[in-house]
């Protein structure tokens, strides 16, 4: 008997699900920081065993749009609700159940196993763990819940447990080498732009798009040349710094990074251009991935 099926992990911005991701595909897959907003694509990260497949799926978290990239990324987790076989509903100790109440609506007609993961509950205490289990429990009565803590491992293994036992009987979806969806390339600009995350404040980051221009790969090396745009000219001399100091490290970071993630030398050389108001334009969002069509 071969067990295989999608299981899609959904919920508010910044509530720890790329980093649940990671953990349950045992693959740094999905960029995360402790910054909003990080995840802008679905990425699939897939667990293969001689006896199962699970195809997980990290979403950007729901929001309410105010641009045509929001909308896009509150389509993909939209889209992830309608071919779960298994939904991961993340949130944590702070937010409350009624954040985002039309989303959740969506979920509460699914007909799919819902776990509702409660995650940081590092930061808090029984008692507010137990009325939170009860405020849960009251909007998602179906829902099986489980306190977590992604960033300590507690818990995630029994998450992993469960959804082995809930999933469907069925082929592999895909072949038992593949571990994701994304082409290298895509790897290459999620990286770039975690390292601008990191080290931009404001809203540089989410002015920011990162585009692989050239990637070549020998034995030993990966060359790689990569655009960031950002939407100003007054962000394009934040994002270079002084004397190209800011860019350089960026550069120098991601590089590290990258070798890490290819286990390969890399030459990484970073451009950066204006697009203006990309954030708004339906051809920058097809030219950047992310076309729904």
């Amino acid at each position: 008997m071969h067990k295989s099926g999608f299981v899609n992990i959904v919920g508010n911005p910044n509530v720890g699900k790329s980093t649940l991701m990671n953990l349950l595909v045992g693959e740094r897959i999905s960029i995360a920081t402790f910054k909003a907003q990080t995840t802008r694509h679905r990425i699939m990260g897939i667990l293969n065993t001689p006896e199962m497949q699970i195809c997980f799926s990290d979403t950007p978290g729901v929001l309410k749009p105010n641009y045509k990239l929001q909308e896009q990324m509150l389509h993909f987790s939209e889209e992830a609700l309608e071919d779960a076989d298994i939904l991961l509903y993340v949130t944590d100790m702070v937010e409350t159940p009624d954040k985002n109440a039309d989303f959740l609506q969506k979920v509460q007609n699914l007909q799919v196993p819902i776990l509702v993961l409660i995650n940081k509950i590092d930061l808090s205490d029984q008692q507010s763990l137990t009325q939170k289990v009860e405020e849960w429990h009251e909007v998602l009565p179906s829902a099986e819940i489980y306190p977590i803590s992604a960033l300590h491992r507690f818990g995630v293994d029994q998450v992993l447990a469960r959804i082995r036992e809930l999933l469907p009987e069925s082929p592999a979806y895909f072949d038992k080498d593949t571990w994701t969806d994304k082409p290298a390339r895509f790897f290459v600009t999620e990286i770039i732009r975690e390292k601008i995350l990191l080290y931009y404040n404001k809203e540089i980051p989410y002015s920011v798009e990162a585009v692989v221009e050239s990637f070549k790969e020998t034995d030993d090396l990966i060359r790689i040349e990569a655009v960031i745009y950002v939407e100003r000219e007054s962000q394009k001399g934040i994002i270079i710094g002084h004397q190209g100091v800011a860019l350089k490290r960026v550069s120098s970071e991601a590089r590290r990074e990258l070798e890490r993630f290819f286990g390969k030398k890399i030459y990484l050389q970073c451009f950066v251009k204006v697009d203006k108001d990309w954030r708004n334009s339906e051809r920058a969002m097809k030219q950047y991935g992310y076309d729904l069509e």
